[in-house]
């Protein structure tokens, strides 16, 4: 493959052109890869270290006395980010808020469980347990098609 880049003094966004021959599966992936926005990673900060976290990992991200904490497998990490603006860049990456004080990351939900009236509770991969607040239950119950 081969990498061309051209500096155009008018050109005021960043634009790539993929050139082929034809589109093949290889050019498929590599124009999703491009166009994906450009969330990579998050930094979580734990003890004296920073660690860059994707997106895949975090179980859940929630606020707790002021500090905003995602849950990984590999424990808990601090972010230095507000809520809303971790649900804005996590939009797309099946994350969603379930309350005004935390985000679940959908990929790593076991079970919804809704027998509880009026609210809807939340099995996570890593045995946490979490409940829909009831001003997101109609939203939940949308995202899941019930």
């Amino acid at each position: 493959m081969e990498v061309e880049i051209k500096i155009d003094p008018t050109c005021k966004t960043p634009k790539i052109i993929i050139a082929a021959e034809n589109i093949t599966d290889e050019v498929k992936a590599l124009a999703e890869k491009l166009s994906a926005e450009g969330l990579r990673s998050i930094s979580g900060f734990k003890d004296n270290t920073a660690r860059l976290l994707e997106p895949e990992e975090i179980v859940r991200i929630y606020s707790c006395g002021g500090k905003i904490v995602a849950v990984t497998d590999s424990g808990e990490f601090f972010l230095r980010r507000r809520l809303y603006e971790l649900e804005e860049l996590l939009e797309g990456k099946k994350f969603v808020r379930i309350s005004n004080s935390e985000l679940v990351n959908l990929k790593r939900v076991k079970e919804f469980d809704l027998s509880a009236a009026g609210t809807i509770c939340v099995s996570l991969s890593n045995s946490d347990v979490t409940y829909v607040s009831r001003r997101y239950v109609v939203k939940i119950k949308k995202i899941l098609g019930i």
